[in-house]
């Protein structure tokens, strides 16, 4: 019962978390098309090469000490004080440093408006500082639906403002002005709905304690996010802003849809496979099932956006943006392996080996490194498919500690997840086929069909094949809806 009982927390949070994901990207989705078709590629070039910076402090700020204060099994409110009183010193000191250093990054890619960017972006550092540890205590006390509101309040607000500063000709500040308002927002909302709130305590002890265990959170996270940019950087000083902003582009569409199956995978699955650290078995079948329904959902939307790739950008950001379709296509099978990576990971965190996460971030990276200044000079497609080569490769890296911590192989995950691409792969194959019909469509009746095709073809074939992953989420469905059409029917007769 007790089990059954933790399930249902575990479906109903991920969906709280997962229905967040989904309306603040939907907005940020329709707004950043309307940027896209206002604003020109070089205003995203140079946006895109701010964000490198302030997504590194990004890492600063959280200092690995978020997730010690999750995975710790007696953190209390002095943990939770001493986290937030260190952590707001600190965000002011690194806005600082970057304060300073805004020009030499604008002597470094020859660009003087680059220096005034800088400064104002990386205040998001510092509201930052008041918003990880809330964040941290919804996660722990898994409240996910005190996200949802957050993030809605400030993705509405500041699509607002985004759009009405690129009317008015703002060009680059449009967007800039848009990041910041939907942190602000958003921290501001968490602080009202959220009830902890930091006590006139502190224990460097304490503090000591948790960064033991995060520190090592903090480098591999830090190593992943250079990583991560440092293609952006390389493009944006050896190529031009337009290279980047296609690059960027084509990011966009698999990042979004990614990051809110992602993120709300990775929000729940940390904080409930911690509470079930001392078991392996228990955090091996939480695993299996995170891999396995989160790739059946993942590798369609990844497939039918790749075969897709041409009617999508043609109809939703103009032909300017076409350059971008090749970009697009390769990230959408890059991000599509990006659950098996956080499940995997979140298993080494659950069991307190961040020893271990730490040493394949740093073998991961290096091998990504070697692969990525060698493509280099060979143009910004070859360094694009090169992650291809290094995604898979982390795959197997990421899986290796899991044979021996939880009896869960690499191979046995490939099994768990081949079902699903296969049928991904053969949906998109139809899917594409679309586009050759001999009669004249417009561009937005060719993506529905396409769409409606894609759909029926998945589902059929999932049941048809009594696919694991499809009765699983039927499963959860139905209880839903069972339990709606109950509660409905008490209200009636009250």
């Amino acid at each position: 019962m007790q089990e059954k009982t933790s399930a249902k927390k575990v479906a109903s949070n991920f969906l709280w978390r997962f229905a967040e994901r989904c309306g603040a990207q939907l907005i940020q989705f329709i707004v950043s098309i309307v940027l896209a078709r206002i604003l020109a590629p070089e205003a995203y070039g140079t946006i895109a090469l701010v964000l490198v910076f302030e997504q590194v402090l990004q890492v600063f700020v959280d200092s690995g000490l978020g997730n010690a204060l999750i995975q710790k099994k007696d953190a209390d409110d002095l943990d939770f004080s001493s986290v937030f009183w260190f952590n707001v010193v600190w965000c002011l000191v690194l806005y600082l440093i970057m304060f300073i250093c805004a020009p030499l990054i604008s002597m470094f890619y020859n660009d003087e408006s680059l220096t005034a960017v800088v400064r104002v972006l990386c205040l998001m550092v510092v509201v930052s500082g008041l918003k990880n540890v809330q964040q941290a205590y919804v996660s722990r006390t898994m409240q996910f639906k005190r996200f949802f509101w957050a993030t809605l309040g400030g993705t509405l607000a500041s699509a607002a403002v985004g759009i009405g500063i690129a009317l008015l000709g703002g060009g680059v500040w449009a967007l800039v002005a848009q990041k910041l308002t939907n942190m602000i927002i958003d921290t501001t909302v968490l602080w009202f709905t959220v009830k902890w709130r930091p006590k006139w305590m502190f224990s460097f002890n304490r503090l000591k304690g948790l960064f033991s265990y995060g520190w090592k959170l903090l480098v591999s996270s830090l190593i992943e996010t250079l990583y991560r940019n440092l293609r952006q950087l390389i493009i944006g000083k050896f190529y031009s802003k337009s290279d980047l902003a296609f690059y960027n582009q084509g990011v966009q569409f698999p990042k979004t849809i990614v990051n809110n199956i992602n993120t709300s995978i990775d929000s729940v699955l940390l904080p409930t496979m911690s509470k079930a650290q001392d078991d392996p078995a228990r955090v091996k079948q939480m695993t299996r099932r995170a891999i396995k329904t989160s790739t059946y959902i993942m590798a369609p939307l990844m497939m039918g956006l790749a075969f897709c790739a041409d009617t999508v950008v043609a109809l939703v950001l103009s032909e300017k943006w076409m350059p971008c379709v090749p970009f697009l296509q390769i990230f959408c099978i890059t991000y599509m392996f990006y659950p098996i990576h956080t499940a995997n990971l979140n298993a080494i965190k659950a069991m307190g080996r961040s020893d271990l996460f730490l040493k394949l971030e740093i073998i991961k990276k290096a091998v990504g490194l070697v692969v990525m200044f060698s493509t280099i000079w060979f143009g910004v497609m070859v360094m694009a498919y090169s992650l291809l080569f290094t995604s898979v490769l982390s795959q197997i890296i990421n899986s290796w500690p899991n044979k021996k911590l939880m009896n869960y192989s690499y191979l046995e995950q490939l099994k768990d997840i081949l079902p699903g691409i296969l049928l991904a792969v053969f949906m998109g194959v139809f899917v594409k086929l679309i586009e050759y019909i001999p009669v004249s469509m417009p561009l937005i009746v060719t993506l529905i069909l396409q769409i409606l095709v894609g759909v029926t073809i998945y589902i059929t074939l999932s049941k048809l094949f009594k696919l694991d992953s499809f009765e699983y989420l039927s499963g959860i469905v139905k209880s839903f809806l069972s339990k709606t059409k109950k509660k409905e029917k008490k209200e009636e007769s009250v």
